[in-house]
């Protein structure tokens, strides 16, 4: 490696929105981040749906009891 090229590295505390913590090494003096593995829904199983102006209930509403017009295939051309 050349010497004199590369940023130099520090060990770094990366904090959460959600309050959890862990080290890594980064070039940049400290971290925040919005969503972590122990918080994001992918890894805890849970799912967080926010809904504040109950656009979930209205577009079920709306669109619920509709059914979707199936294709009919064509038939196969006469020889």
């Amino acid at each position: 490696m050349k010497k004199g090229i590369h940023p130099e590295l520090h060990e770094v505390t990366v904090k959460c929105s959600c309050g959890a913590e862990f080290k890594t090494l980064s070039t940049k003096k400290e971290i925040h981040i919005e969503i972590c593995s122990q918080c994001h829904p992918f890894f805890t199983g849970k799912q967080k749906i926010v809904d504040s102006a109950g656009k979930i209930e209205k577009f079920r509403r709306k669109y619920g009891s509709i059914k979707m017009p199936t294709k009919k295939k064509a038939a196969a051309p006469a020889q």
